[in-house]
C-alpha cells in the first residue's frame, strides 16, 4: 500500500479520470510553480473504477478554477488548511473562457488582431459547447 502524506495547506483535486493527472497538471501551470505536488495515478476507486489525485501544497488562489472546469466540471477540489479538509468545492462549466482556447477560424478578428484575448462563451451547457465571441466558431474541445 503507497502512503502519500498529507499536506498541511493547498489543495486535494480528487476524482480525476484516470490518466488526466499529468494533462492537468501542465494545463494548470503547476510545473511553473514553486510548490509540492503530488501526482496519484490509476488509484482504486469505487464510484470510477480507477481515478487520479492531485495534491497540490500551495494557497488556492493559485488554480484557476474556470480552467478546471472546462478541463472536467466532474473533479472535486478539496480545500485544506491546518492539514485537514475545510471546503469542498464543486466545479460547474464556466460561462466565459479568456485565453483557454485559441480560435481556429482563419477570418476571426483574434487571427488578424494579434493582441485580442480569444474568448469563449459557453453556447450549448448540455453538450458542453463553447462558440468564439467574435466569429461564433464552435470550439473543438482538446485541452
Amino acid at each position: 500500500m503507497l502512503n502519500v502524506g498529507k499536506i498541511e495547506e493547498g489543495f486535494v483535486l480528487d476524482h480525476i479520470k484516470a490518466g488526466e493527472s499529468l494533462n492537468i497538471y501542465n494545463k494548470l501551470g503547476l510545473d511553473k510553480l514553486d510548490c509540492t505536488v503530488a501526482i496519484l495515478k490509476n488509484v482504486r476507486s469505487d464510484k470510477m473504477g480507477k481515478k487520479d489525485i492531485l495534491k497540490v501544497e500551495c494557497p488556492l488562489e493559485m488554480l484557476d478554477l474556470d480552467v478546471l472546469g472546462f478541463i472536467d466540471h466532474n473533479i472535486t477540489v478539496n480545500v485544506v488548511k491546518a492539514g485537514e479538509i475545510v471546503e469542498k468545492k464543486r466545479l460547474t462549466l464556466p460561462k466565459e473562457l479568456k485565453n483557454v482556447i485559441k480560435c481556429k477560424n482563419p477570418r476571426c478578428i483574434t487571427s488578424i488582431e494579434q493582441e485580442l484575448p480569444h474568448i469563449f462563451v459557453l453556447a450549448d451547457e448540455k453538450k458542453e459547447i463553447y462558440r468564439c465571441k467574435y466569429c461564433e466558431e464552435k470550439a473543438v474541445k482538446k485541452i
